[in-house]
């Protein structure tokens, strides 16, 4: 029997959320039934992507999720195992099925975890956990061809649910599945008469219930005399607990085998991206103004914002009208205006165009009205509406096929390194659940496909990152997006920066060398800056004719025939996946990726344009990173074009934005200091609560350790005493229905909610069952990297800790002085390890270890490094640098000191949690909050 329920048991005894579709023949039209990109409405009850479709017939296991465009689209379909498979990912799917019955529900993450749950009668519960379907459909299986499985503890809700399944269903021997999302758990599927295969835990429960079961029924008082464990278990030893990670010796020096890994903590930036791009133009004409009525509602006076592949398309067809089909003629000066208008909705067509379809994830219009006037009507009824509007396109910034490869050899460097003693053991510390992983993301795609590939990599899994971007990865907006925060003094800093490069006293400060160069103004400035500037201007113009040329011969061709006809679109959705270089586009001669001349013109022109204005003889610093940004780009994905000067031009735009870039999150480093704990105050709050959170698990694993010691010390007076002490025991028992298990699964009940497998210690069948090591994964941008990396290094120059040594030795100040780029993937990481040797109460039991990355920091011209120009020449991708110290060897730097020196900026714990956005897993339960804040002395009004 099989029973796949129309909606979900929930903890609470709620519900979950879920709608069922009945049609009496295959594509029946519904009334009640709408499908649109991102959503399916039934009965007015709307299921937003991710969303789960399954048949009505519980026969039928064909079970789809449909994905959001905003993380890349398509469906993943689940199927019972064939071989090694249990699930396919269609990334072109994106319509539901109409030929049948079906169920919808809301997807929802689970960490990529499953938990099978067996009962044995209503009193007993059995629970392991495996690897889920959704993540990439690969079945994790031991020697014997049998799936891995590990048993984990259940809470008394999920017991208790358990027994309200086994009763309704009136199955003693019962399986169902149970899903953990958000703090809750839910029963997704009942599947009858079902038990374990492989598991001496189980046939040991289940013959001491089926015991007492029969015990009661036929001899009631021989029920209370027999001993509730089975003879033979009686004198078996308890499992010694070893250590789980040794570190001996790392980066920092030796510190003994007595410390054991117990945290990782990473903060890093996303992979290789296309330059991101802006189009502003006004708008007058009608069809334009009638899209900004018909999606914002018909009101004339608001804004409105076009994402979705429906609205984007609207867009295209109004534009493709609008569009001439030649380019205007350049002979009078009169038709500027019309001619940059031109060129502006030829580039809004060419970005809508891009890509084959609509992804949503990396285009985004914005129509703002700015003028209105009285229209009379048909009717002679007199309404307002605008008559001209603000349009502003947002496109580019997507992750490359290099960014993704850079990913995945990251995530796979982190499995390799960073946990030491484990090498790739750390696939065994995930799959049995003694790994604690929790991803997060900022809300921008690049990022967010960055920490998908990362955890590719790291968990060695295979398939498109959709389904792991939706399974294993957490937005957080809040704590890892936006500069509002900062952004009067980072204005101030980019003004003053604009003074000291165009200010003829410009060199003073600069030049100066003091015992510590990166304490002035301005530090890392090149001291002829304003002299670069022209000619930084007078390259851009070269590169950029050379841009208008390649688009006038394109513009050319596609008047006469589709470049279609040549070489198929760019395809982004199947981009997503890639992470090989685009063969046919670079042989063909086209710019590699979906950028057309047409957009690399625009991009160039762009730059030109807004770098330096001639009629006030002014120039906008500001340009200098964007121009830095286009040449790195270009010399690494476009350098078959053979743009002439590009490789002077990135010399010169380098030399500037290694000063301008750093000096924009600070112009000196007290200004960094106030700019960084602003921008990241939030994030450091969170890095604090991780650390604290491992702390607290770890004096519990060490309090537990220091009782089963105690016990066994005793096992031999108690030995004589076992046989009363039973029988007391079970005659107390029958007061009480409980599990045979019970008392080896409730010693986590109030556990912190972040850690949601935990092993059953008992017949875990793993050396350490009870030791956990914790990761969380910060997947960002460029301005959090800097803000965390300045506050880490000048923490100490705030006022409440004058006097104190900064966390960052001399020598790596130095070296990050040096350092004026953070490159795509640059990271920081903060490793924690606990000294089992030292006493609990003392603060050198738990050292951290600070280290870092300067990310893909190699020159598109570098010639010298035969490895990575290979790599670069053929696939576009400069390779990541190791880590470096932040810290002398065999320094050692207490949490305790590092709680110290951190405390003033990050956010305190008693702001968390915030409200928990959709797909979000929360941070971590009332009662470990409530111990967090009683721990820690957080002054609010410090």
């Amino acid at each position: 029997m099989s029973w796949s329920p129309n909606t979900f048991f929930m903890t609470e005894g709620k519900y979950m959320r879920y709608a069922l579709v009945i049609r009496e023949s295959p594509y029946q039209q519904l009334d009640y039934f709408i499908e649109e990109e991102d959503f399916v409405e039934v009965h007015g009850m709307r299921f937003w992507k991710p969303f789960v479709e399954k048949p009505v017939d519980a026969d039928n296991h064909s079970i789809m999720i449909y994905y959001p465009s905003s993380a890349g689209g398509g469906m993943k379909e689940l199927f019972r195992k064939v071989g090694n498979r249990s699930s396919e990912f269609h990334p072109d799917v994106r319509r539901v099925r109409l030929e049948g019955s079906y169920i919808y529900e809301e997807f929802m993450p689970t960490g990529g975890t499953d938990v099978k749950v067996y009962t044995v009668g209503p009193e007993y519960a059995h629970a392991e956990a495996r690897k889920s379907p959704v993540v990439d459909g690969v079945v994790m299986r031991n020697p014997d061809g049998k799936e891995v499985r590990y048993p984990v503890l259940l809470t008394p809700a999920e017991k208790e649910m358990a027994r309200k399944v086994c009763i309704a269903f009136k199955q003693a021997v019962c399986g169902f599945d149970l899903l953990r999302s958000e703090g809750r758990s839910y029963v997704c599927d009942v599947n009858g008469w079902s038990f374990v295969k492989n598991s001496h835990k189980y046939y040991d429960d289940s013959a001491c219930v089926l015991r007492k079961m029969f015990l009661d029924a036929k001899a009631p008082h021989l029920s209370s005399v027999i001993p509730p464990t089975l003879p033979w278990k009686e004198n078996e030893l308890v499992q010694l607990s070893e250590p789980l990670t040794r570190q001996g010796s790392g980066i920092n020096g030796s510190f003994g085998e007595s410390e054991e890994l117990r945290c990782v903590i990473a903060v890093i930036r996303h992979g290789d991206r296309t330059p991101k791009q802006k189009v502003k133009l006004k708008v007058t004409e009608e069809k334009l103004l009638d899209l900004l009525l018909k999606y914002n509602g018909g009101r004339p006076r608001s804004e409105t914002k076009l994402k979705s592949a429906v609205q984007l398309q609207d867009l295209l067809d109004a534009t493709r009208m609008l569009v001439p089909r030649t380019g205007p003629d350049h002979e009078s000066d009169s038709e500027a205006e019309d001619i940059e208008h031109a060129e502006k909705l030829r580039q809004v067509k060419a970005v809508l165009e891009e890509g084959g379809h609509f992804s949503g994830i990396y285009r985004k219009v914005q129509l703002k009205p700015l003028k209105w006037a009285k229209v009379t009507k048909s009717n002679g009824e007199v309404e307002e509406r605008p008559v001209e509007a603000l349009m502003v396109l947002k496109y580019g910034g997507v992750l490359t096929h290099a960014g993704r490869k850079q990913a995945e050899e990251l995530g796979r460097y982190f499995r390799n390194k960073m946990y030491p003693g484990e090498g790739t053991g750390l696939l065994r510390l995930h799959s049995t659940y003694r790994h604690d992983l929790k991803i997060y993301s900022s809300d921008e795609g690049r990022v967010q496909m960055s920490a998908a590939g990362f955890a590719k990599g790291l968990l060695d899994l295979e398939g498109q990152l959709t389904p792991i971007l939706v399974s294993l990865v957490s937005k957080d907006s809040s704590m890892l997006d936006g500069l509002e925060n900062a952004s009067v003094e980072m204005e101030e800093a980019k003004a003053r920066l604009n003074e000291i490069i165009t200010s003829s006293t410009k060199t003073d400060d600069v030049n100066e060398s003091p015992e510590f160069p990166w304490m002035v103004d301005g530090a890392g400035l090149p001291p002829n800056a304003s002299e670069l500037l022209p000619e930084l201007v007078r390259l851009t113009k070269k590169v950029t004719e050379q841009v208008r040329v390649l688009a006038k011969d394109e513009n050319e061709q596609l008047t006469e025939r589709s470049l279609y006809d040549v070489i198929p679109p760019y395809d982004q959705a199947k981009a997503l996946g890639k992470t090989n270089i685009d063969v046919d586009r670079i042989a063909a001669g086209l710019p590699c990726g979906s950028e057309g001349f047409l957009l690399m013109y625009a991009r160039w022109k762009k730059l030109e344009r807004e770098l330096y204005n001639e009629r006030k003889e002014r120039f906008d610093i500001t340009q200098i990173p964007d121009v830095y940004d286009s040449c790195k780009y270009d010399l690494l994905h476009n350098a078959h074009l053979n743009l002439e000067g590009l490789d002077e031009l990135f010399k010169v735009a380098q030399m500037l934005a290694d000063g301008v870039i750093p000096n924009e999150y600070g112009i000196n480093p007290k200004q960094k200091l106030k700019i960084g704990s602003k921008i990241a105050r939030r994030l450091l709050g969170k890095l604090l609560i991780d650390l604290r959170n491992t702390r607290e698990e770890a004096i519990t694993v060490a309090e537990l350790k220091n009782n089963q010691d105690n016990n066994s010390l005793s096992v031999k007076i108690e030995k004589e005493d076992a046989e009363a002490k039973s029988k007391m025991f079970y005659k107390n028992d029958e007061t009480r229905k409980s599990s045979m298990s019970d008392k080896s699964m409730d010693q986590d009940d109030d556990d912190d909610k972040e850690t949601k497998y935990r092993l059953d210690p008992k017949y875990a069948n793993v050396k350490t069952p009870n030791r956990h090591v914790r990761t969380r994964l910060y997947f960002t941008s460029e301005s959090h990297i800097h803000s965390l990396v300045n506050v880490l290094r000048y923490c100490n120059l705030d006022e409440s800790l004058q006097g104190e040594e900064s966390l960052v030795c001399h020598n790596a100040l130095e070296r990050l002085c040096k350092t004026k780029e953070l490159d795509y993937m640059s990271h920081i990481v903060l490793r924690m390890f606990e000294n089992t040797e030292v006493a609990l109460e003392d603060p050198k039991r738990y050292r951290i270890e600070l280290t870092f990355s300067r990310g893909a920091d190699l020159s598109p011209l570098e010639k010298n490094n035969r490895e990575g120009a290979t790599s670069l020449h053929q696939e576009h991708t400069l390779p990541i640098m190791g880590p470096e110290r932040l810290q002398e060897i065999g320094s050692y730097l207490t949490l305790e000191t590092m709680e110290k020196m951190i405390r003033s900026f990050a956010m305190p714990a008693e702001d968390f949690p915030p409200a928990t956005p959709a797909g979000f897993s929360g941070y971590f339960s009332k009662g470990v909050l409530e111990r967090l804040v009683n721990l820690w002395p957080f002054h609010k009004n410090a």
